[in-house]
C-alpha cells in the first residue's frame, strides 16, 4: 500500500547533538571576559529556546524578561512569539547583561541584545564564528550550525515527553507537518535505546 507511512521514502533527518555533546559545548565557554559572557549567553539561549539565528541577532534588550524567564522574538513573516527560557540560560543572560554587555557597548547607542567586539549589532556570520570556535574547543567532530542547536532543542524536548503541538509553537512553525520531522528523530533514538537494552533485540 503506497499510503503506508512505513513505506514512504525517508525524509532528510536534521543533524542533532546528544545532550552530553551540548553540555560539553556549553561547558567549554569561559567566564572571565565580556566576550566569554556574551558567547555563553548566546549558546545557552540558542539551545534553551530553539531560536533561529536570524531571530537571535534581532533581539533587543527589552525583548528578554529575566524575571518571567521569557523571550519575545519576531519569527518568519514578522510573526511575534513568546518562548520560555530555562534557568541556566537566564543565569547566563543575567551575567552578560550585568558584567559583559556594557563593556562591548562603547557608544551606548545600541538596543541590540548581542553586540560584536566593536559594539555594533552581531551578525549571522558572527554567531557562526562563535559556534565554530567552541565546537572545535569541545572536540565535537559532527558538523554543527546554529540550526543544529535548534534541532537539538526540539528533539530533546520530544525525547523527554513534550507534546508536538507545544514544540511547534516554541519553534514558530506555521504547520505541524514541519515539526513532525522531529518525531522521526526521536523514533530513531527510541530504536537505538531498544536495540541497546532489549535482551532479545
Amino acid at each position: 500500500n503506497r499510503h503506508d507511512p512505513f513505506l514512504r521514502p525517508p525524509r532528510m533527518l536534521p543533524d542533532v547533538l546528544s545532550v552530553q555533546q551540548v553540555e560539553r559545548l556549553l561547558d567549554v565557554v569561559g567566564s572571565s571576559t565580556a566576550i566569554d559572557l556574551r558567547d555563553k549567553a548566546i549558546l545557552e539561549l540558542l539551545y534553551a529556546s530553539g531560536l533561529r539565528v536570524s531571530e537571535l541577532i534581532s533581539l533587543e534588550v527589552s525583548d528578554v524578561d529575566l524575571q518571567a524567564g521569557l523571550v519575545r522574538c519576531l519569527g518568519k513573516g514578522s510573526k511575534e512569539r513568546i518562548v520560555p527560557v530555562g534557568s541556566k540560560a537566564i543565569a547566563s543572560l543575567k551575567k552578560y547583561l550585568a558584567h559583559g554587555r556594557h563593556r562591548l557597548d562603547k557608544k551606548s547607542l545600541q538596543f541590540s541584545l548581542f553586540l560584536n567586539n566593536r559594539g555594533g549589532k552581531l551578525s549571522r556570520q558572527g554567531v557562526w564564528k562563535i559556534l565554530k570556535k567552541y565546537v572545535h574547543l569541545a572536540q565535537i567532530k559532527e558538523k554543527v550550525s546554529p540550526h543544529t542547536l535548534r534541532h537539538s532543542f526540539a528533539t530533546h524536548l520530544l525525547e523527554n515527553g513534550a507534546d508536538l503541538r507545544s514544540v511547534q509553537e516554541m519553534l514558530g512553525h506555521v504547520s505541524i507537518s514541519t515539526t513532525q520531522i522531529y518525531t522521526h528523530v526521536s523514533q530513531e533514538h527510541l530504536k537505538k535505546v531498544y536495540y541497546r537494552w532489549h535482551p532479545r533485540a
